[in-house]
């Protein structure tokens, strides 16, 4: 008797596993790129999306939309209040965006506000000019800056302490140029700062090198340095200075990723992390990395979590040295 009761129950405890996991795969899957087409943003996104199709993780193809404001800002806080437990969408976030979250610039909400994802790559910070620009190094723009910070114009994505301005902070901050005598123009993301540079509207772009390799195959565009450690050896960025070999002993990764609402339920957060786990995992995600000018950065669940509260703490203190906060 008791064999026959275990029996249905051992079916509908199945029949409800089965439906749990069916349930945990977005039926309308969406990449939120909290920023205009064609930054790092639309990269990051562009990326899970090439990605999970090829590895056919998902039944429905992945859509992008867009969310410009504040760098991040607005998505944010639109996924925070708005979609807090919408299982179907992630959105990306990076360094910079755990800059802004350190300064409080994403209003009332911290970096406690969400689910941390996962992180698929890094890029590097860099400072990029024309083609036919006459500065052809850091002394060039240095000592431009030092004759007249105000007849240099610096395209930046976001405003006074976003991460593009902390770059190029740190670099007045090491050639005794107070930061802020420098003028900027504040942008919505690579893509911007890239029409802007090569439209002649701004004379240097403080960017990130994933955003402005096109344009440089393209011959448009030149890197005046990357924020690396060493020079990095993809096809061509051997050839790019890095800030420290040229005297400025600044280094800035662009870590980049995902996160979701905070009440996304939990089988939804582990079928996300899940697909990443075995995406970052592949030879084939790698390649695709590779193709968008990232470098290998693989971190999901508690552990990014860690790292970004690290982050959070360790910006803090940066934007206090330069009296962003008190």
């Amino acid at each position: 008797m008791t064999k026959l009761r275990t029996l249905p129950l051992l079916l509908a405890a199945g029949a409800l596993l089965a439906s749990s996991v069916a349930l945990a795969e977005p039926k309308r899957p969406e990449c939120i790129a909290p920023a205009a087409p064609g930054g790092g943003f639309d990269l990051t996104c562009k990326l899970a999306q090439s990605a999970l199709l090829e590895q056919k993780m998902l039944a429905s193809p992945m859509r992008v939309t867009y969310m410009p404001g504040g760098v991040g800002a607005v998505a944010y806080n639109a996924v925070v209040a708005q979609r807090p437990a919408d299982g179907n969408a992630i959105t990306a976030f990076s360094s910079g965006s755990l800059l802004n979250l350190a300064q409080g610039k994403f209003g009332r909400y911290d970096e406690n506000a969400v689910k941390w994802l996962a992180a698929i790559g890094t890029s590097y910070g860099a400072i990029a000019v024309r083609a036919d620009s006459p500065y052809k190094n850091l002394a060039d723009l240095v000592a431009a800056l030092k004759a007249d910070p105000s007849k240099v114009v610096i395209g930046s994505g976001g405003t006074v302490g976003s991460q593009d301005w902390m770059q190029t902070a740190l670099l007045a901050k090491a050639a005794g140029i107070d930061p802020k005598q420098l003028r900027y123009v504040a942008l919505e993301g690579g893509g911007e700062i890239a029409t802007a540079l090569l439209g002649g509207h701004i004379q240097v772009g403080s960017t990130d090198i994933s955003d402005s390799m096109p344009h440089i195959r393209a011959g448009k565009m030149r890197m005046l340095a990357v924020f690396s450690e060493e020079r990095l050896k993809d096809e061509g960025m051997t050839d790019i200075p890095t800030a420290k070999e040229q005297g400025f002993d600044i280094v800035w990764p662009v870590v980049r990723g995902f996160y979701v609402g905070p009440k996304v339920s939990d089988e939804d957060y582990q079928f996300w992390k899940a697909s990443f786990d075995k995406l970052l995992a592949s030879e084939d995600f790698a390649k695709l990395r590779d193709q968008r000018e990232l470098f290998p950065f693989a971190m999901t669940g508690p552990e990014l979590d860690s790292y970004v509260k690290q982050q959070v703490t360790h910006y803090r203190q940066l934007a206090q040295e330069f009296g962003l906060i008190q």
